[in-house]
């Protein structure tokens, strides 16, 4: 079964801790234990109970891909894959590409990772100068060419800037912003989604763990959930409780 944006959840889960456990942006973001494999296959199988559809995943994201690709079997159609290409992080931290040799490499070596015919949709995982990736290399080119071979079922940006949101709401098929109750920078680039009626994913929208207090948390994602024009919160957790605690706010 393959999904669509019409089948995505209003949550999704993140998966940068399931491969890397350093300069992740959360509390205590550095040096922590990673799940072992029946505790990611734990944290799956709770995000399909809680109706969770999208995975969203990265290179970037140091062994999250080949995780996935172990441990996902039957469960791969059940969810919206996405994965990202143009940042690669290594010992001396990220590095930026979006040359055309290396997004057709990542691509393939993403399809390969999560063993799968198919990816749902690639973001470019830009760096800040978001306008000039998107204007002046070829990244998008190259994913849109991906598309028309039914590789890839649908691409845009996770952008930094308002001008990167709207330049990837105008030459691509999605965006992932930024965005919660103490960042609102980006909220004209949603309500432009809205208006084009084009996917919308947000990305720090727990501020990176940094939105304090159960309360306030279910405040925050009730607010961006219910935000018009976004389509999906994707939030990052080792916790089947703390999944479960937030898709329970969504009910109030």
């Amino acid at each position: 079964m393959t999904l669509s944006w019409k089948n995505v959840s209003p949550l999704g889960l993140g998966t940068v801790k399931f491969g890397r456990n350093k300069q992740v942006k959360y509390p205590g973001g550095d040096g922590f234990a990673l799940p072992t494999d029946a505790e990611v296959e734990s944290l799956l199988d709770c995000a399909m109970d809680c109706g969770i559809t999208l995975l969203d995943t990265a290179p970037a994201y140091g062994t999250a891909e080949e995780r996935l690709g172990n441990l996902l079997g039957a469960r791969r159609g059940k969810f919206f894959l996405v994965t990202k290409t143009g940042e690669e992080f290594g010992d001396n931290g990220s590095d930026y590409i979006f040359t055309r040799a290396h997004t057709e490499m990542s691509v393939i070596r993403s399809l390969q990772r999560l063993k799968t015919d198919y990816l749902d949709c690639v973001l470019v995982h830009s760096n800040r100068d978001d306008v000039k990736v998107i204007t002046e290399t070829p990244v998008l080119e190259v994913l849109d060419a991906f598309k028309r071979k039914g590789i890839i079922g649908s691409y845009g940006v996770s952008t930094y800037t308002i001008d990167g949101g709207m330049k990837a709401l105008e030459l691509s098929d999605c965006v992932m912003v930024a965005y919660n109750q103490i960042y609102l920078d980006e909220t004209p680039v949603i309500a432009a989604a809205a208006r084009l009626g084009k996917p919308v994913l947000v990305k720090k929208g727990l501020a990176s763990g940094h939105i304090a207090g159960a309360s306030d948390v279910a405040a925050n994602i009730r607010f961006v959930a219910g935000t018009t024009g976004v389509t999906s919160l994707v939030f990052g957790s080792l916790s089947p409780a703390n999944i479960r605690a937030n898709v329970g706010a969504l009910k109030g």
